[in-house]
């Protein structure tokens, strides 16, 4: 099944069950917030610049802790790379900020 929300540009962002075994499988912490991620992408707080015209969609899930996204946009729709959730803001803070 692959699920799919709108990013801030109006891109439609895909998240396929292979993806998300791939993420949880690396990210135990993130098994059961399958909806989480999808909303990170849908309502962020920031969205940065990745390093390989990625974007980051962060969003605090309590204080100073962040669910970070990684997906990528492509001309007509776009899919969830990985996901993570850290409190070492520096590297985030480090990068450019693309929205708001």
């Amino acid at each position: 099944m692959t699920s799919t929300v709108t990013s801030k540009n109006n891109k439609v962002i895909r998240l396929t069950d292979e993806r998300w075994v791939h993420i949880t499988e690396e990210h135990a912490e993130l098994a059961g917030m399958r909806l989480e991620v999808l909303e990170a992408v849908a309502e962020p707080g920031r969205i940065l610049q990745g390093g390989e015209g990625e974007l980051l969609a962060v969003r605090e899930r309590e204080v100073g802790k962040f669910l970070v996204v990684v997906y990528r946009e492509l001309d007509t729709d776009g899919f969830i790379i990985t996901a993570f959730v850290t409190r070492r803001t520096a590297s985030l803070d480090r990068r450019t900020q693309l929205w708001p």
